[in-house]
Parts: structure tokens; sequence; C-alpha cells
């Protein structure tokens, strides 16, 4: 018997032992083969006699399963005791009103007093103290992706864009509503241009539309005749088609009822007999071309092309043959062969972010063009994957040939740009990682900061701007200048906070950390609260919206619809938040249990929450006391740095001249005892004065 067991030993143990290598295996798994990791598993010699016959083979693999599982559920619960334990108990606050809309909501925006909210075939207006919708407009065959909202003063300039990629501009006066004019529609589908971004500049002088054809990108720049638009509906010309229809179309009915001596709900109506002006274009402006080999014979006529230095820095008008361009293009294919010789996808066609900007120090402008204070007169704009920021000045005609007035050139392409709600500050992100923060207003930049390492910049938020006031966080009342507060938002869902102050270093501080453990803890989108000094409103991708106070990176509430719902994955939240007034708006999700219904007012779907911070305990007070007048911080020095040149000249003049007063009123007591003192003397002692 024990030869045949030897027999059968030395027969099963080649082929046992052929999967295992004849070298010792390192210690580290670092070194490890990842193509064959099995090979260096330590095995048992003797494990190819002993392996369990059936069924007992099957019966240990599942008892073995069983173990895996159970463990597997072990440190899931003690994962999420650990975490239960770690997260303090926040008091969390329901909305003020939930509005039941009869569609779903697919975006929002507020300006003044109202609420527009773009459903399918239109959008709905809502008064935004009472919640009560005031007009409806359903005119379209498709959904509405995009709504902006721009406020003209008394009027709002409200941009509407569809699925088809359709922009349509209305103009909002008092108790009528007006379609100014459809930007991109045209009768041929064959040259349908898909708009795909827009901006509107501050006070609504200017528009822009970034457009998309066959194979192309570009973007049409529009002067908007504002003041004819306030005459013609102030004087309206009704139409011959019009007039023979004569008929005026009412959008919403709904009976008047005074809410809390509010002003009462008011009828919307739509005035399709009253045509506007329509927006004259002024610009066009394509991406860069590709940089390419130099058709110029000499470094002469190199700078002749560049007039009165515009342009100068876009890497166009170079002294470069092809033949260079070629040598490197080769060294860079050699040095990085196996990484280009993959499959790579077609690239994607450039887009851009672009903004107005008011006339200031940097942005070059010809002597003889002079723009009105707080009309924009610059589009700064950048390309995707390119480095420059190029400037095109306003004052031009679609005549005239579009350069750029001036470029500002970064070390690597921009991936984001923000400018600050007055205009005042700009921020651009590279992709390395650094931001460059610029103070337009005073002609100079704040400084540059780098995030940490391996971080990105995904979206980045200005907030207005506080200080600390006695312990309290408070608005000043007056204008300050060269001081920036914003919050980063990177690609790994950590959030920074980057202050700048003057000619000082911006200082960059964490907020909140990488999520390494609770991934559904992570930050999809962050918004700042205009009216809550400090403030922001986190969201999460677990659907938890909470606010967090900047100066101690903590957070301080959270709020939550009145009922569990579930969360489109990945979570985009639908929401806005208000500048003017201390509330915001919320869409809900799909509740975590359905109920059939006929009416699609109730389904939780169509629901908009409102949330007003005044009402909430923890915010009353902050909302309500939260500016302070420039008189009661005088003596405050934190202040006064802030303050401008000319307003700390003047308050440093003051006070000399308030102390060389003191000073001199303590001389004359000084000398007038002196001399009484040397009267009694005389008169004590006559002989010897």
């Amino acid at each position: 018997m024990s030869t045949k067991r030897n027999q059968t030993q030395k027969m099963r143990l080649p082929t046992f032992t052929q999967k295992v290598p004849l070298e010792v295996p390192s210690p580290t798994e670092k070194d490890w083969s990842k193509d064959n990791i099995e090979d260096y598993v330590i095995k048992d010699l003797d494990e190819g006699v002993n392996s369990l016959p059936q069924p007992y083979r099957m019966i240990n693999k599942l008892v073995n399963l069983v173990f895996d599982l159970a463990w597997e559920l072990i440190e899931e619960r003690d994962t999420l005791k650990e975490s239960e334990i770690d997260c303090i108990q926040l008091t969390i606050y329901p909305p003020l009103t939930e509005v039941q809309l009869n569609k779903m909501p697919n975006c929002m925006a507020i300006s003044q007093d109202y609420v527009f909210i773009g459903v399918g075939k239109g959008f709905f207006i809502y008064n935004l103290y009472n919640t009560k919708r005031i007009c409806t407009w359903e005119k379209l065959k498709v959904d509405v992706t995009s709504i902006w909202a721009t406020d003209l003063g008394n009027e709002i300039l409200i941009a509407l864009l569809d699925e088809m990629g359709i922009i349509r501009l209305f103009y909002f006066y008092k108790d009528s509503l007006f379609l100014i004019k459809a930007i991109n529609e045209v009768e041929d589908t064959s040259k349908h241009n898909t708009c795909v971004k827009m901006a509107i500049s501050q006070g609504g002088d200017f528009a822009a539309f970034l457009l998309q054809g066959v194979g192309d990108v570009w973007l049409d720049v529009y002067k908007l005749p504002k003041e004819s638009w306030l005459k013609e509906v102030e004087h309206p010309q009704v139409t011959s088609n019009a007039k023979k229809k004569a008929r005026q179309t009412q959008l919403n009915s709904v009976d008047p009822t005074p809410i809390d001596n509010l002003e009462m709900d008011m009828n919307i109506y739509f005035r399709g007999d009253i045509k506007l002006s329509f927006p004259v274009p002024i610009m066009k402006i394509k991406p860069p071309k590709p940089i390419t080999g130099t058709t110029f014979k000499s470094p002469l006529e190199v700078f002749a092309k560049v007039e009165d230095c515009y342009g100068l820095g876009s890497g166009q008008n170079h002294f470069i043959k092809e033949s260079q361009w070629e040598h490197q293009a080769e060294i860079f294919y050699t040095s990085y062969r196996k990484f280009l010789d993959e499959e790579w996808e077609e690239e994607p066609l450039s887009s851009a972010t672009f903004h107005f900007l008011l006339p200031s120090c940097l942005t070059a402008m010809p002597a003889e063009v002079r723009s009105p204070s707080g009309v924009a007169c610059i589009l700064g704009i950048h390309w995707t994957r390119h480095h420059n920021f190029f400037l095109y000045s306003l004052n031009r005609t679609l005549k005239d040939k579009a350069d750029p007035e001036g470029v500002w050139p970064c070390a690597a392409p921009i991936v984001i740009s923000q400018l600050s709600s007055c205009s005042s500050y700009l921020v651009l992100a590279c992709e390395d990682g650094v931001l460059t923060l610029w103070d337009l207003a005073e002609g100079f930049p704040l400084g540059v900061v780098a995030l940490p390492e391996g971080c990105t910049c995904q979206s980045l938020h200005f907030l207005k701007y506080f200080l600390i006031h006695k312990g309290q966080k408070m608005f000043p009342e007056g204008p300050v200048k060269s001081q920036m507060k914003c919050v980063v938002l990177c690609t790994d869902a950590s959030l920074y906070l980057v202050e700048a102050s003057g000619t000082q270093e911006p200082t960059i501080s964490m907020l909140v950390e990488r999520p390494t453990k609770h991934i559904d803890k992570a930050i999809c989108a962050v918004a700042p609260v205009p009216t809550l000094p400090g403030m922001v409103l986190i969201f999460s991708k677990n659907g938890s919206v909470n606010l967090m106070d900047v100066t101690k990176a903590d957070v301080i509430c959270a709020f939550a619809p009145p009922r569990s719902y579930h969360l489109e994955v990945p979570w985009e939240p639908l929401f806005v938040v208000s500048s003017h007034h201390p509330c915001f708006l919320l869409h809900g999700g799909c509740p975590a249990e359905t109920e059939a219904t006929t009416d699609n007012a109730s389904d939780p779907w169509n629901s908009v929450y409102y949330f007003n911070f005044e009402t909430y305990p923890l915010l009353e007070n902050i909302s309500k006391n939260c500016t302070i007048p420039l008189k009661d911080l005088v003596d405050d020095k934190v202040f006064s740095r802030v303050l401008p040149l000319e307003e700390r000249c003047q308050r440093f003049l003051q006070k000399s001249f308030q102390t060389l007063k003191k000073n001199q009123m303590k001389g004359h007591d000084h000398w007038a005892r002196l001399r009484k003192y040397s009267l009694i003397l005389q008169k004590e002692n006559p002989k010897k004065f």
C-alpha cells in the first residue's frame, strides 16, 4: 500500500508544482505580478492528495462563503457605527412651503420677487413671497432645459433654452410678458444651430450665445436695446395681424387674495400682439486656430503683424518654422510612445466660458472709446484645452474684425473661470491646480494660490465679503476694496476656502477633506448664501443638504423635505438660492414609497420645497442682524485695512488733526496755569520780580 501511495505522490507532485515558480517570491505585495497572482500563494505540497472529495468539497466552499458574507456584514456594521459616532446629530429643518407643480421641473431661476421654473413645453412664474403661481407659458413642443433671469431695474429679461438648443428671449414688464425673439431658430432644419451656453451682462446691455453647428463652434455677441424695449411696451404699437385678431392672451387666472399684507397676486398677460426690437449682433468669435509653422520670412514681419500690441501673447504670430514643429513632435512621440499607441477617442468640439467685464485698468481699450460707468465694455473668454484668456472690446459692429484687444496667457490650460457678482474680482483656475486671483477694480493681481497636489478645481464660488466684529460675522455696508473670499470644490470632493487681502499673500484652508470611507457623503454641489455672512450650502451625494460656517468649518444645521425620497444616481441637485432674500428652493426626488395616483400635481416628483432662513431659530438672528454701518467700525483695526485708500487717508488726517488739536489745548492750559502761578509769586515776593 505504501509503495502505491508513494508512486501516486510522485505522479501527482510534478503536475502540482508546475504552477509554483522556482524563485522565492518577493516579500512585498507591490512586486507581485498581477497577471497570475495565484502562483505566488504558498501551497501545501500534500494538498493535491488531501483535497476533500465530493460532496464535502462543495460543503466546504459553502461554509467558507457563509463566513465571508458574515464578515463583510460585520465590517459594514462596524463602519456604520463608526460613522454614527463621528457624526454630530444636526438640527434638521423642514421646508416652510411645498410648491406642487403639475409637471416635472427641469430648471429654476430667481429675479427680484419672482421664481421662474422651466417645465415641459414652457415655464411657470411664481411669487416668491407667497409661492403662488401668477403666470403659465406653454407653447413649445419640447421641454425647457435651462432658464436665466436678469434684473433690468423694474423689468426682467428671461432667457429660455429648450431640448432642441433654441434660445428665446422674453421681456417681463409689470403685468405683461413679451416674446422678443428666438435667437437661433430657422425655417430650414438643415441649417439649425444649437445653443450650448449663454450669458447676459450685468444690467442687461449685452448678451452672448455659444452656438454649435456641423463640426463648428462659435460665440455670437449681441447688444440689447433695452431702452427701446421700455419705450415700446410703455407706448405699444399693435401689429396689423394682431388688430385683426384683437385678442390678448391671459396665461393664468388666479383669484387675488392678500397674504400677510403683502402685495396681492396679479394676472400676467402674454402680449403676442406687440413686437419688440431685435437684439443687434456686434461680433462673432471663433476658437483660436491651431498653431502651425510660420509663413513670415523675417522677425520684422512678425512685429508688423501685431498692431498696437493687440493680440500679443496669443501665440499666433511667431517665427517658428514647420520643420521645428515636426522635430519637436517627433521627440514627443518617441518619449511617450507607450501612451500614444493606445486608441484615443475623437476630440470633442471646443467649448468656451465667457464673462462681461466692467472698465478697469487691466482692460486695454482704445483712447477714443469711453464706456459709461457700470456698463460692460469688455468680453473675457477662454476656450477648453487652451492657455489664454482673451479680451474683446464690445464697442464694435459686426463689420469690424473680431481680433482680441488683450491676451492673458497662463502656464496651463484654463479649466474654470469665475467672475464675482460685483464684477470686481476674477479667478482663473488651471488644470495643474493653480488659481490666479485678479482685482479688476484696482487693476492688479491679488496673488496666486496652488491647490494640494492631485486636486483640480471643479467649481468656484465667491462669498460676499464679511468680517468678524465683536465675535459676530457682519457685512459692512460701505464699499470694500481688494478683499476677496471664495470656496473651491475640487474633483475629489474636497472643499477649500481661499482668502486674499490687498498686497498680503493669499491663504488657503481646507473646509472638507476628501472622503475615503463614506463615498456617499462626497460633495456634489456648493452654493454660497448671500444673505448669511460666511455661510454655504453643501449638497452631498446621499441627498443631505447642510449649512456650513466657513470661518469654523463647522456644519450649523441641515435641511430636508418632510418625507424620505430616493435620488437619481449620480444625484444632480436642482436648486436655486436667492441673492437678495434669505431663502432657497430645492426640487425633491422620488418618494421612498410611491403610491399610484392619477393627480400629477400631488406627485412628489413634481414638488419644489421652499426654505426660509428667517423662520429657523438658529438662523433668525443671523439673517436679520448681519450688516453693520461703517461708523461703527472706525476703531476696528481689521476693518481699517480693507477701506479704500482715499477713505484711509482721510481718516488718518482727521485723527492726526484731532490729536494735534488736543495737544495744543493741553499746552494752552499748561501755559495758563504757569502764568497764574507766576502772578501769585509776584504778589508774594515783589522784590524778586
